[in-house]
Formats: C-alpha cells, structure tokens, sequence
C-alpha cells in the first residue's frame, strides 16, 4: 500500500462502521445515496472501497474479477488482521478434488440426514427445559443460541456434542478482528486444528459402518483411491474452518432474530398461533439482520469500473451488506420488518460463486430453532432496556454478549 492510498482525501469513514446491531448505522443511507462507492479506512490503516448499494454490491459478488481467495496474498490491502492461516480464507474455493467436494457439499445438505429436524427439536426443547428451569431471567446467547448451534455443527463435522463448548470457547479468538496479528491466534488455530486430526484418525481407525459426519466421510476418502493429495492436515483445516464459519454465523443470526421478534411481540403471536410461516418469516430476518458486522472482502483482480467509479487492480473492495438488504430500490421500506415480503434476494449468504453452500443447513436450522422458541415461550422479551445491551468489539460478527430475557 502506498503512502499516496493512505493520504487519499476523499475517504470520510473509518471502517467497520458502528458495532451495535440493534440500530442500522446511520452512514449507510448516505453512503448508498451519496457515494454507493466510497474510499474507507480500515482497522490495519489500509484503504479499500466499500459498496453499499444492492445491484453493485451483487455485481461484486458475482464478478469472478473480484477474488476472494487473494485477500489472504501476501502484501494486499487487508480490512484486518489475518488470525488464520492464509489457504483457510478460501478453504472451499481450494477444494480440487472431485470426492471431497463432494462430501463438503453432502455434510452441508440438510437433506442429506432425515432425523436432522426431529433431532434438532429435541435439542432445542432440551435447552428451553433448563431455561425454563433455572428461571428468568436467562441470557439466551449463552442458554440457547451458542449450544444449539454447536450442536448442529458437531453432528454436521462428526464430533462429540460434550465438546461443544470446548469448540465454541475458540471462536471468540478465531473470528476477532485486530489491526496487527497476534500470537494467541496462531496458538488457537493450531489447538483447534490438532483436535480435528485427532477425531479424524480416530474416524479412520473406526469400521465404516461407525463412522459419522463430515470426518467420517472424509476418512473414507482418506482409505480410498481418491486418497492423493488428502492428507489429515488439509482434511482437518476443512472441518475446522466449516465448524467455526458455520457456528459463529448461526448462533449470530439467532441472537439477532430473537431481538428482532423482542421488538415485535405481535410478530411472535403470530407465528406461535401460526407456524407455517415460520420459513416465510427466516427468510426475512434474514435480510433484516445486522449480524454481519465487516464487509465482506473480494480483491480487484483488474481494473473494473463499479458505478462511477474505476476500481483498480489490487485494490480491496468490501461489500456492505446492510446497505445491499436495506436499499430502497428493491426492498419498499425496508426499515420495517414484513414477514409478508418477498425477501429471498437479499445478500445475507452472499451471491455468485462464493454463495454460501450451508445456507440451505443455515434455513433449516433457524426454522427449527425459532419455531420452539415462539412454541414454547411465546411472551418472550428483554430482561433489559435495548440500549443497555453490551456489543461486542474487534468481532467478525456484531453480537452482544449477552441477551437477558424474560418469559
């Protein structure tokens, strides 16, 4: 980076933008209106352009010039810190074998196990009882929507669910956002990572017919003739990177649906008496959801005009997805929350090649989760005043740490 892209004159913001997500920052209407494609600042004092309108923000995530993979390169702009190693940013995208693609997309299938739904409604029924039982008020991050998001993601992966905590302690490392690296990331990574070899060599010691999960299919592999190029470090990098992405982004969007139904009451009797429009409903908190706190990151690969603006290569480009789901132009007043809209083009997982592939497993699991909420406590509400809820900083996701609740 240059020092004339670092003194550049235009760049009003400082990104991320605000940390709270019970309010939508207020630059992004500016931003969308004014200038759709501005020059920021980011935490490690590069530059990078932000995107806030849709139909460029989704021209950006679909335009194969913008890479994701190479925001890990050596000597590019970055938004922050990496705390992972360079060829997990891309894990997916770096998948060239035919059978593990394969098995990644299968685990990631709700289709794919039958007693998924039962099962998850057990857990969620199981959590409700020991709420219910300690009494209100609960803190229902901690209480409800960590542990069932874990659990989905140690059935999903393949391994114990008594781990979950021990798997869930690490994201709080892994997911931080910080200006410079830092030594405990490399430690956490390596912890977690040592974990997923051990359970995969304890799936490929198993007999077939006693293996499970992702780890259980990539065993297989392993002892197949599709074995070249697989080893244990590369298979144990993938169950690390989909547990933890896949963990920290769903108990997110619980915590942020559930403040979103708080401040709807009514919306909750609605879908207590009427539980059919519980898909209809996730698919708009979806859109409405502030959880995703940092732009999601692609790098120019050429030059590329986006709007009025010429972006260059190497240069990094962040999308804001607020911005994107709250756009006027294709979602009429979009500050309300209507579960009667049509919400499904929203760009909560993304768009183009990098969509993300759980977002089918994501759905599901929502759809699961709320609907035992609003089934089982159908006077939920905050224990607390909105504005005395503690955000958390310098984290990929905009999440309190806690969510006090009555019932």
């Amino acid at each position: 980076m240059t020092v004339e892209q670092h003194e550049q004159p235009d760049i009003r913001f400082e990104f991320p933008l605000s940390r709270r997500g019970d309010t939508l920052p207020p630059e992004c209407a500016w931003l969308r209106e004014q200038r759709p494609v501005a020059r920021v600042r980011t935490l490690t004092g590069d530059t990078a352009w932000l995107v806030s309108s849709y139909h460029l923000a989704k021209q950006v995530l679909e335009d194969e010039r913008f890479s994701l993979k190479e925001t890990a390169a050596p000597d590019v702009p970055r938004q922050y810190a990496l705390t992972i190693p360079p060829e997990v940013v891309n894990n997916m995208g770096n998948i060239n074998s035919a059978g593990l693609r394969q098995a990644v997309m299968k685990a990631l299938s709700p289709r794919s196990d039958r007693e998924l739904p039962g099962w998850l409604r057990q857990q969620a029924d199981s959590l409700i009882d020991a709420i219910v039982a300690e009494g209100a008020p609960a803190d229902l991050r901690a209480g409800f929507a960590d542990p069932i998001s874990a659990a989905l993601h140690c059935r999903v992966i393949g391994v114990p669910l008594a781990d979950w905590r021990r798997l869930m302690s690490g994201l709080d490392t892994a997911f931080m956002t910080s200006a410079q690296p830092f030594e405990g990331a490399t430690a956490n990574w390596h912890k977690d990572h040592g974990y997923m070899v051990r359970w995969l060599r304890k799936q490929r010691s198993a007999a077939p017919g006693e293996r499970s999960g992702l780890l259980g299919a990539l065993a297989g592999l392993r002892d197949s003739a599709e074995r070249d190029g697989l080893t244990d470090d590369l298979l144990a990098t993938v169950a690390v990177s989909l547990f933890g992405a896949g963990a920290v982004s769903t108990s997110a969007f619980l915590v942020h649906a559930v403040l979103a139904l708080v401040r709807h009451p009514d919306l909750i009797t609605r879908l207590h008496e009427h539980p059919e429009l519980i898909g209809r409903a996730v698919e708009e908190l979806l859109r409405y959801n502030l959880s995703i706190g940092d732009g999601l990151p692609r790098l120019a690969m050429a030059d590329v005009r986006l709007g009025d603006v010429e972006v260059k290569a190497g240069e990094l480009v962040l999308v804001l997805v607020e911005g994107a789901n709250f756009d006027p132009e294709v979602f009429q007043d979009p500050d309300r929350l209507d579960i009667d809209r049509d919400a499904s083009g929203h760009l909560s997982f993304g768009a183009g090649r990098h969509f993300c592939p759980a977002s089918a497993l994501g759905r599901a699991h929502a759809e699961v989760a709320l609907a035992a909420l609003v089934d089982r406590l159908p006077r939920l509400r905050l224990a607390v005043p909105l504005e005395q809820l503690v955000w958390r900083t310098g984290f990929i996701k905009r999440v309190p740490e806690r969510l006090p609740v009555l019932w």
